[in-house]
Formats: structure tokens, C-alpha cells, sequence
């Protein structure tokens, strides 16, 4: 037998680290290759983590609710001598012993004020990961002004999100009290004091409600909202659709739902207006190579999450419906992946889903821009006949527009909005699958 380290995998380009829920075998217990042995959790996803190694779980190193980073051994397996990772046994001896790094240095006065205690945290209250330290020591932040920064981690802890979000504030010159001071509100809000009578149930917010809650203030608190609505007339799509819906389901086995074809015209709208498929981060503009379209999927639970259609722009109606199909699927079963949430560049929600004509959608950080697909409603409208004009039904929707003001003005934000409009008034009824 050889003993090999299960250790915490990377889950997605940005995450450092990862909370584990729950162990699904015990010590003792047999696993085969690509088992699940623990569900853990990160601020992008839940996911179970599988076996590298067949074997017998020896010993678990990682405590249900400890925070891992990626990379460090969760757990000891007992293999087959003939395992083709390493084995404990055989580990190379330590290195030679360099002299250690100290916690403290020299504290860089930033914005005119000396600040002292920059990178000592041994008078810190609560505790905070390598890396949040090292943005701190890079952005010459105190101990005592980091103190002051809202967490959204496990216990109040501030995550990578919750430092990169205050320091881009800083960087504009704002921390997070002059935002408040600009705004009218010189100290935190305070709760508004809630009676509970006898008859009253009190519903403790689960994980994924407060990561949404958080997200959603953080967003209205970073960027000034602004939504344009345009109604498009979407009769071509609705006629095509019931054509073609039927055989469709007979070739691929799939539903044909109207949502590929609206993130179609999306991307292609994208691709006029490039400047909507933009980040920023402090006073720079980051504009994004690849379009990656994320789209809301209401869990039933009743939360939200956000899976992401990469390069959405490449791919034809049939490649996007059964994108749209896995995505959605995966995300009701809880099986999506952290990749499947990362990397969007641009978010569409389906409020006609709930029969709301429109919203006023909320943009997905670190993103400038969201929209929100409203119901398919018959109306009577007036259309121009070689006889003259005439009053008939047609399939009409509204389109909401939300985006950052910062970076997006009213013309750009108008005109995307439009041509997404355009795409689908355009559609061709010939168009064969």
C-alpha cells in the first residue's frame, strides 16, 4: 500500500480557496477513481470534489466548514503500491531552511497620511487569508482601515471580492464612508427594527441568499444604474419557432426554447457594439477579446445563478440550444462546475419567464451591462400594407436595458438595446436548422 494526498483541485481560474460542507465518506471507507468524497463550496458554486486514487480514505485532514486554498492536501488515501501519483513515503526531503519572512514592513503613507501598521496583522480581530494580506501590503492598507471593510466570507470574513471592490474605490479617491458621505448617508444604515408577532415565521437565509444579497448591494453601490426599454416585434421568431420545434426535438432530442435565439442576437449586437463587452477596474477600461454571455437561471430553491455560454458569438441556433439546455439542466440539478460561472463578459435574464413584461435587471460585477427578456405578448399594431396602413396582431416583447453610466452613456446603452431589437425583427423565417 502507498499513501497519497488528496489535495483541494483548482475549481476556476479565480478561486483561491474553497469552504468544505461536507465529507461524503469517512475514514475507513473504500472509493474508487473520480468518487465523490466531499461537496465544497466557493463564491461561485457549490460542487463535489472527486477521488484522484481508488483506495481506502486513511485519514481526513480538513475540518467540515475550514476554508482550503487550492493546492493544500485535504485528505490522505491508502492505494495500490503501483498508484502513479507519489507517495508520501517517497516525498523529497525539505529543502534547506531559509530565514523567515516577517509579517511587518515598512508602512507607505498613501493619500498625504502616514499609515502605520500596514502589513502587521498580529493586531488584527479576525482573520484574513495569504492573499487578502498580500492586496493589503501591495495597496498600503492598514490593519485598522482594513478592519472597516464589509465581509461576505465564512463568519464576516473579507474575501478576494470584498478587498478588489474597496480598493477600486480607493484608487478613485472614495473609500467606502466618503461613498456613503456623497450620497446623503454619513454612517451605515441602520436596520429598521423588525416586530415579530406569535403567527410569524423567521426563515434563516441560506449561503447562496447572503453571496446574492451581498453581490446585488455591491453592485448598486459600485455602479450608477441606468436602464433604456425598447419593444421589439418578435412575429417572425414566434412563426419560425412553432415550425421548426417539432423537428427539432426529433433530431436532437431537445427542446427548442426562444432563449438561444435571443443570446444569438446578443452577441451579434455585442459584436457592432464592442464597448458594451467592457470591465473596469479603477480608472481603466479592460475591453474583452471573447464574448461570453451569461444567462440567469432561477434554481428551485428560489435563488438565481449564472452559468456562462464561452465565445457565444461561434456558435449557430442548434449549438446554442443545447448549450442553453445543458447549462440550465446542470444548474436546476446543482451539477454545474465553478468554470461553468466564471468569465462572463455580459448577462441576459428571462423575466418573461415569470410573465413580467419588463425589469430592471442588476449588472453582474465586475460587467458593464445586463438585459432583461421580457413575456411575448399578442398585440394589435399598425403595419404599412402597398393598400395603406392596418391594424393587425403581432407578437411584441420589451427588452430592458441595465448598464454602468460610469463607462456606458445613454447613446451607447440606447443603441445596443436597439440593435439586439433589430436582429430579432430581422430574423428570417426561411432559416433552416
Amino acid at each position: 500500500m502507498a499513501l497519497v494526498e488528496l489535495i483541494m483541485p483548482k475549481m476556476g481560474e479565480s478561486i483561491m480557496e474553497a469552504t468544505i460542507l461536507s465529507w461524503l465518506k469517512k475514514p475507513g471507507d473504500k472509493i474508487e477513481q473520480d468518487e465523490s468524497v466531499l461537496e465544497v463550496a466557493t463564491d461561485k458554486v457549490d460542487t463535489e470534489v472527486p477521488s484522484t486514487h481508488a483506495g481506502v480514505l486513511k485519514e481526513i485532514l480538513a475540518k467540515e466548514g475550514e476554508v482550503v486554498k487550492v493546492g493544500k492536501p485535504i485528505a490522505i488515501i491508502a492505494t495500490e503500491a503501483d498508484v502513479a501519483a507519489t507517495p508520501l513515503a517517497e516525498k523529497q526531503p525539505p529543502a534547506k531552511k531559509s530565514e523567515p519572512v516577517k509579517e511587518t514592513a515598512t508602512p507607505v503613507p498613501t493619500n498625504g497620511s502616514s499609515k502605520t501598521g500596514a502589513t502587521d496583522f498580529k493586531s488584527a480581530s479576525r482573520f484574513y487569508s495569504p492573499l487578502v494580506k498580500n492586496i493589503a501590503r501591495e495597496e498600503n492598507i492598514p490593519v485598522m482601515e482594513l478592519e472597516t471593510i464589509p465581509g461576505s466570507g465564512l463568519e464576516g470574513r473579507v474575501t478576494k471580492k470584498d478587498i478588489l471592490a474597496y480598493v477600486q474605490h480607493r484608487k478613485l479617491g472614495q473609500t467606502i464612508q466618503s461613498v456613503q458621505q456623497h450620497t446623503g448617508v454619513t454612517a451605515p444604515p441602520k436596520a429598521v427594527p423588525v416586530s415579530i408577532s406569535g403567527g410569524d415565521e423567521i426563515i434563516e437565509m441560506d449561503r447562496m441568499r447572503k453571496m446574492i444579497a451581498e453581490r446585488m448591494v455591491d453592485s448598486k453601490r459600485i455602479s450608477p444604474h441606468v436602464t433604456s426599454f425598447v419593444e421589439a416585434d418578435v412575429t417572425n421568431i414566434v412563426f419560425w419557432r412553432n415550425k421548426v420545434k417539432n423537428e427539432f426535438q426529433k433530431r436532437f432530442g431537445e427542446s427548442l426554447t426562444f432563449t438561444p435565439i435571443f443570446i444569438e442576437a446578443v452577441a451579434s449586437a455585442i459584436k457592432d457594439f464592442p464597448m458594451i463587452n467592457i470591465q473596469v477596474d479603477g480608472d481603466r477600461i479592460i475591453k474583452k477579446k471573447d464574448i461570453n454571455v451569461g444567462m440567469a437561471v432561477a434554481l428551485p430553491s428560489g435563488n438565481l445563478i449564472v452559468p456562462v455560454i464561452k465565445n457565444a458569438d461561434q456558435y449557430n441556433i442548434t449549438g446554442l440550444a443545447k448549450i442553453v439546455n445543458d447549462l440550465a439542466n446542470r444548474a436546476r440539478d446543482n451539477k454545474l462546475k465553478p468554470d461553468d460561472l466564471a468569465g462572463g463578459t455580459y448577462t441576459v435574464s428571462n423575466v418573461g419567464s415569470f410573465g413580467n413584461v419588463m425589469g430592471t435587471p442588476i449588472i453582474m460585477q465586475p460587467q458593464v451591462g445586463i438585459l432583461a427578456l421580457g413575456a411575448i405578448q399578442k398585440k394589435p399594431a399598425v403595419v404599412e400594407t402597398p393598400y395603406g396602413d392596418a391594424i393587425v396582431v403581432r407578437h411584441k416583447m420589451f427588452l430592458s436595458h441595465s448598464y454602468d453610466h460610469r463607462v456606458v452613456d445613454g447613446a451607447l446603452g440606447g443603441s445596443f438595446v436597439r440593435r439586439v431589437a433589430d436582429y430579432l425583427e430581422k430574423f428570417d423565417v426561411n432559416r433552416t436548422l
